[in-house]
């Protein structure tokens, strides 16, 4: 599958569930973090902050995997294996706020000054699904 995510994956990844996101080090070796998801368009968003290894790794080689597991039973999962399409920093602190929101129950993020966030915007090229 290649595309736009099905309305049920969207809404999955808005339910406030942790992913894992693999990207690839400048050896070839991956990389995973736990991250906040959301899903705008059948893509898949990720906010981090522009200085990230995961910005830059995703900069360099966009390849990457993500893992979502639903809270409250781990095997309710989607597992995606896509391409960054894009990086931008345009409404990126206004999407860290609404994820803090989703994910701390807090209407602002704090975070450091001077350390502005990207959106990795994530274009599925095949997914996995127990939903």
């Amino acid at each position: 599958m290649s595309g736009p995510l099905p309305d049920e994956a969207c809404e999955f990844l808005r339910a406030g569930h942790f992913a894992h996101l693999a990207t690839l080090l400048a050896d070839g070796s991956p990389s995973s973090a736990c991250v906040w998801v959301d899903c705008q368009d059948g893509l898949v968003l990720v906010n981090t902050p522009a200085d990230s290894a995961k910005a830059r790794n995703a900069g360099r080689d966009p390849r990457v995997a993500l893992t979502v597991h639903d809270r409250d039973n781990p095997y309710r999962m989607l597992a995606i294996r896509g391409r960054v399409v894009a990086i931008e920093t345009e409404g990126a602190q206004e999407h860290r706020d609404l994820l803090g929101k989703r994910y701390l129950g807090r209407d602002t993020y704090p975070t450091a000054p001077g350390r502005p966030n990207v959106i990795l915007r994530i274009q599925a090229d095949h997914v996995r699904s127990s939903l």
